[in-house]
């Protein structure tokens, strides 16, 4: 018997260049010391007070069915933070409360889009952006950013793949892999296109508490986008709960009306006791996402010194998340090939800009999720490493 072709299909085919990711993998097991900064994953387990929450409501019964859109309290919560964040009202109605931002994602899609629509997304890209898509029945098109352009998705790309009949474009801001913050100008152009050509905006925000430079701002608060973009966010960045799967989007309340029957036929919501620890989480206000967003905000600081001590490495003109991207092309190497050599020389992992499509080919992701010594140490391994490969 064989499976269905969509779900067949859904990597696309071909080699995803997280190759490097694997390999890495399979040495630690084998015991060799290889120092990870490849996946976005904090050096800090999720906190003592939130785990006691969890479990005092694991204890007090709520691990029944919860209510398949997120539990009142919950979803009131979520709305609050995000108005009180982009200035958008926002009630229980708009929210939905997920299994995660992954799961979000495909949501999104399957409200965005129908069998065989075209849906956009901007390269470089998290990495299971097309898959998503496909798995929703739609044709993935990727928006190319450009290097001179620090990565910002511009207005007229954006316009040029539309007006062959886009049906929705997938945006990230701040941005996984290059942590780079869109710009109000990039935002406004992206809106106008949407507007224009009547498209849905999906907008992956779960990282807009880590941010570096300039600030977050969401195209939900632009003029005329509110009805027509859906905010994917997550608690799993925000406050280092990623094993707790736990998720949100912001939407139309039409729009979100029918994402909680989707949620009915597939995820059944989340659990209770889960959703309860979430809540806690959010009570305690912007104090605890600060102190999640500390280390990466030291380490973003220390690399930015430390490149500008060299001449070799170039760096993406990053504003947020846990990542730098490396401009490697000095030494005339790809970024899977860098990669791969700093792995098998230096015992250093890092994600070939190339596993995250072709527009960062050249490039390599660095993740600040080592503690800071063993990430200056690593970051300085990884610079001596191209200055003997450009000479």
């Amino acid at each position: 018997m064989q499976v269905s072709n969509r779900l067949a299909n859904i990597t696309g085919g071909g080699s995803d260049g997280w190759d490097v990711f694997y390999r890495a993998r399979r040495l630690k097991a084998e015991g060799v010391p290889v120092i990870e900064l490849t996946i976005g994953e904090h050096d800090i387990g999720t906190a003592p007070a939130v785990l006691d929450a969890m479990h005092r409501a694991a204890r007090a019964g709520h691990t029944g069915y919860a209510a398949v859109p997120g539990v009142d309290a919950l979803r009131d919560a979520v709305a609050l933070r995000i108005t009180q964040r982009t200035g958008v009202p926002t009630g229980r109605e708009n929210i939905l409360i997920t299994p995660g931002g992954q799961s979000a994602l495909f949501a999104a899609h399957h409200a965005a889009c129908d069998e065989g629509d075209t849906a956009l997304y901007c390269d470089p890209y998290y990495a299971t952006y097309p898959g998503t898509i496909r798995a929703v029945g739609a044709r993935p098109v990727a928006l190319r950013t450009r290097p001179r352009d620090a990565f910002q998705p511009q207005a007229a790309d954006v316009d040029a793949l539309a007006a062959d009949g886009a049906r929705s474009l997938l945006i990230n801001t701040p941005n996984n892999p290059t942590g780079v913050v869109y710009s109000r100008e990039t935002l406004e152009g992206i809106a106008q296109v949407c507007r224009d050509r009547d498209l849905w905006l999906i907008s992956d925000e779960v990282y807009d508490t880590q941010i570096w430079e300039g600030r977050h701002e969401s195209p939900r608060a632009l003029p005329g986008m509110a009805e027509r973009t859906l905010v994917v966010g997550s608690m799993s960045k925000s406050h280092a709960m990623t094993g707790s799967r736990l998720g949100w989007i912001a939407g139309p309340e039409a729009a979100i009306a029918h994402l909680v029957n989707l949620s009915t036929h597939t995820t059944y919501g989340v659990p209770g006791y889960i959703q309860d620890a979430g809540l806690f989480a959010l009570l305690q206000g912007s104090a605890p996402e600060e102190a999640v967003a500390a280390p990466f905000r030291r380490r973003w600081a220390m690399a930015r010194r430390m490149l500008a001590e060299q001449s070799v490495v170039g760096l993406v003109p990053a504003g947020g998340a846990m990542y730098v991207m490396l401009d490697i092309r000095a030494t005339g190497l790809s970024g899977e090939d860098f990669a791969n050599a700093l792995l098998d020389e230096r015992q250093i992992a890092v994600m070939p800009g190339e596993s995250f499509g072709q527009a960062a080919a050249g490039h390599v992701r660095v993740a600040m999720t080592v503690d800071d010594e063993a990430f200056a140490t690593a970051l300085s391994q990884v610079l001596e490493f191209a200055g003997e490969r450009a000479r």
